[in-house]
């Protein structure tokens, strides 16, 4: 599989229906400063990214008005946790990501309007 030429045509990581899906490590909760409640929330002591509606609550999508082509964009991406700055694009774990997730990633899109920032 070709690794995508940018992450924007992909978001396969972005999606899981694990709540647990993104574990912040104490770095990455400073990192989102004030908005931390809002981006993440704790399971006993450990912290984790919300997800909501199957991906993660910081991604937002926009779909090309003429070519109805999606492109995925990260909220946070400038304060992203470290396990999402760690995934290498084209690195056999983002491979894994987007053979097992291509086809729920564009089934979960065309289901649900546009997402704004």
């Amino acid at each position: 599989m070709e690794a995508p030429a940018d992450c924007r045509s992909c978001g396969a990581c972005c999606f899981s229906d694990s709540p647990t899906y993104v574990r912040l490590l104490g770095d990455d909760w400073a990192a989102l400063g004030p908005d931390a409640d809002r981006w993440a929330w704790f399971v006993g002591n450990r912290a984790y990214l919300r997800m909501e509606a199957g991906h993660c609550a910081a991604l937002v999508w926009r779909r090309d008005s003429g070519s109805g082509e999606v492109s995925f964009h990260c909220s946070i991406y400038e304060r992203r946790p470290t396990l999402c700055r760690e995934l290498g694009r084209g690195s056999p774990e983002c491979d894994a990501e987007r053979e097992r997730k291509h086809d729920e990633v564009r089934r979960l899109v065309a289901e649900q309007p546009r997402r704004a920032p």
